[in-house]
């Protein structure tokens, strides 16, 4: 089996920011890295819910919405991923994604968490989603990492897998 793409990537160094995670079949797919992965604690699962459901809401209600293909949060709860279609880089993705933080900053309620429209409705926590996404937009501000650092990845076969 082929290793996936995202396992090639080094998490060790990796650092908050907006990264290209794959270009293939007319969509990007974006990395927007809340957390460092295995240094800092992960979103906690209620929060991470809480910001797919406001960064969700805000992109397919953007001016960008067309182009949206998907919302949501990686496994690891250390970031958000985002599919879209259209010619779209880190830096335009990071402009998009702090005025996302700004405006859920400004939030009071968590759309769609009534039984009938959410699978888990009792998994939110907006002052912890806001405490995420505040600091994340100052990572944003700040410090803005864009470019990933790739493994060579040996599989149990012996045939070689990396990534450029």
């Amino acid at each position: 089996m082929e290793v996936i793409q995202s396992f090639t990537i080094d998490h060790s160094v990796l650092k908050p920011g907006i990264y290209t995670s794959r270009i293939d079949k007319g969509f990007t797919t974006f990395d927007l890295r809340i957390t460092e992965p295995n240094k800092e604690p992960a979103v906690a699962p209620a929060a991470m819910h809480t910001i797919e459901h406001l960064m969700a809401t805000w992109f397919r209600n953007s001016h960008v919405k067309d182009d949206v293909v998907y919302v949501g949060p990686m496994g690891c709860l250390t970031g958000m991923y985002v599919i879209m279609t259209g010619n779209y880089t880190p830096q335009s993705m990071r402009e998009l994604t702090m005025e996302c933080l700004e405006w859920i900053l400004t939030q009071e309620e968590v759309p769609a968490t009534t039984p009938e429209t959410c699978g888990n409705y009792l998994l939110h926590d907006l002052p912890m989603c806001k405490w995420e996404c505040a600091r994340y937009l100052r990572r944003l501000k700040d410090e803005f990492a864009c470019e990933y650092k790739k493994l060579h990845v040996v599989l149990e076969d012996g045939k070689t897998f990396s990534d450029a």
